[in-house]
Parts: structure tokens; C-alpha cells; sequence
């Protein structure tokens, strides 16, 4: 806090915007650290990859099929390929 407090009142613009930024997202930025480093990127990751499979759908065989794939993704390292 007290780091932020000099940069915010140092005259620097880049370094007071950084400030900023890390003011608006302290709690969050900590609680990443409060709940063992608890990340949603591997859920994002996910998800992306469901919407890329959906664009890919167009030629698929049946919605079934598409339900398939979305189960299999975790099962391989390129899970959209074949």
C-alpha cells in the first residue's frame, strides 16, 4: 500500500496508471494468493476449445457426435485434431 501510495503521487504517468491498475484488482490479485493459487484459465482453456470444436461442427454427422468430441477433449493433448 505504501508502494502505491509514492507511485500514485510520483509524477511518472506509466507508473501512476500501473498503480492504479494495481488498485483496482487488489483483491482479486491477493486472493489468488488466499485460495492456493486458484486459477480459472485451465476452465477458460476449456471453454475455448468447445467454441473452437462448435465451429468446426459444421460437418458433423449429428449433434451426438459433437457431444462425443466435447467428452473426449480432456483425453488427448490435441484434442481438435481428427
Amino acid at each position: 500500500a505504501d508502494w502505491v501510495k509514492r507511485a500514485t503521487t510520483s509524477g511518472v504517468g506509466m507508473l501512476k496508471r500501473f498503480a492504479n491498475t494495481l488498485g483496482a484488482y487488489r483483491s482479486g490479485i491477493l486472493a489468488y494468493y488466499d485460495f492456493d493459487r486458484l486459477s480459472t484459465g485451465p476452465l477458460e482453456g476449456t471453454n475455448n476449445k468447445i467454441k473452437t470444436l462448435q465451429k468446426m461442427a459444421y460437418g458433423f454427422r449429428d449433434l451426438n457426435f459433437l457431444k462425443l468430441k466435447i467428452k473426449a477433449l480432456h483425453q488427448t493433448k490435441y484434442a481438435l485434431v481428427g
